[in-house]
């Protein structure tokens, strides 16, 4: 930091990096953190940092039309004095930043003419007392898409879903939560709890009794019930979530995962909750069981669109492109992962995607391409579902069963 610099200049630098590699490079949020963090010793301004562009990805569109209100000339998408202005409004107008505060710490992330450009955008706005939507407005993109797939009621839950971050949801094998955890249960082996809880610090953590998972994402594993001791595989497993909740049901479970780094977590949660699993470093369509097993699991990798309300930054860099290659890829790991089934086992597909082109048109593909498999059961987990008590991931999700 540069010692004329303000305090708190380094965790605006640090949200302006991470605001610049999501929305300029199409880097998802939280894997950009540690770059652009790199500066920044204390974990609280680490964590402002992300609140910063974590509230800026939510708001973007209300930002940028304060910002073009007080324009003549529109600035480009990607001009820094954008970048500058829409990190300094959501401070004043959404994280309770004193304007002085606000304004003071982002004109060193630019320099000459720009900063004086930066001051007065940001003084004009404040003088017309803004205040930015309850509901935010979604990206026109993503709105004209889902609205064409889901219809206007779907649409207006989502924008009031992106509106919070989402409260925490714990999953638990126990047909019981652990004793001495207070918190609201709509489905068994389930409990959520407000939004900033430490999970950490709740009874029965260090334990293992319970692991944080969203209640949707919870919802795949339960379509393959109890395993008695049968055969499982976990495909694209990490962090783990659905690995746990198949080794509590009683499966053999069987954990793949092309990521070690991911992995690690996996095993520490299984290490934690004492759950037992034999984890497998490896991608599905480079790998193959030795042998053929009851159920198989395929979470499978897709455009997150699902989970735009904990993570905002896919409303602003998924594109159609990137939507299409990634059903081309749970297509293929379908067709690879149905051959292990053995006869009258059961095939559960799922993504926390909100786009049909990768959950039902990738289910018909596969239908009709397998008569030896027929499909028994199919969900789609949309905006307002558990609206009142919170609000659920959109997924979707589906059972084959292989003839």
């Amino acid at each position: 930091m540069n010692r004329a610099d303000p305090p708190g200049t380094a965790a605006r630098r640090a949200a302006l990096r991470l605001l610049d590699a999501v929305l300029r490079r199409g880097l998802p949020l939280e894997s950009a953190l540690d770059a652009a963090a790199r500066d920044l010793d204390r974990a609280d301004d680490r964590a402002f940092a992300h609140a910063i562009a974590a509230e800026a990805l939510r708001r973007l569109a209300d930002l940028d039309a304060l910002i073009d209100s007080a324009t003549r000339k529109r600035l480009p998408d990607d001009a820094k004095a954008r970048f500058a202005l829409r990190i300094a409004l959501v401070q004043a107008l959404a994280l309770d930043t004193p304007h002085h505060a606000a304004i003071s710490t982002v004109l060193p992330l630019v320099d000459g003419g720009p900063r004086k450009l930066v001051h007065g955008v940001f003084s004009a706005v404040m003088r017309q007392q803004p205040v930015l939507p309850d509901v935010p407005t979604l990206p026109e993109p993503v709105a004209m898409r889902w609205l064409k797939a889901w219809g206007e009621d779907v649409l207006d839950a989502a924008a009031r879903a992106i509106a919070t971050p989402p409260p925490i949801d714990l999953s638990f094998p126990a047909d019981s939560p652990p004793p001495g955890i207070e918190g609201i249960s709509l489905l068994p082996g389930h409990l959520r709890l407000p939004r900033g809880t430490s999970v950490a610090a709740l009874p029965g953590y260090a334990g293992g009794e319970f692991w944080v998972q969203d209640i949707s994402a919870s919802l795949p594993a339960r379509l393959l019930g109890p395993g008695d001791g049968r055969t499982a595989l976990d495909l694209c497993a990490a962090p783990g979530g659905k690995t746990m909740q198949l080794a509590a049901a009683g499966w053999r479970v069987t954990a793949v995962d092309a990521s070690e780094s991911r992995l690690a977590r996996l095993s520490d949660n299984l290490s934690r909750t004492g759950l037992s699993a034999e984890v497998v470093a490896a991608g599905v369509m480079a790998w193959a069981t030795p042998a053929p097993v009851d159920a198989i699991l395929l979470d499978a990798p897709c455009s997150a669109t699902g989970i735009f309300r904990r993570h905002p930054d896919v409303l602003h860099r998924v594109r159609p492109k990137a939507i299409a290659e990634l059903a081309e890829v749970q297509q293929a790991m379908l067709a690879r992962a149905a051959d292990w089934l053995n006869p009258g086992g059961a095939l559960v597909y799922s993504v926390c995607s909100l786009e049909p082109q990768e959950g039902e048109a990738v289910a018909r593909t596969f239908l009709a391409s397998r008569p030896d498999f027929v499909q028994e059961d199919e969900q789609r987990i949309l905006p307002g579902t558990y609206e009142e008590a919170g609000g659920a991931d959109s997924f979707y999700l589906t059972r084959f069963r292989r003839a």
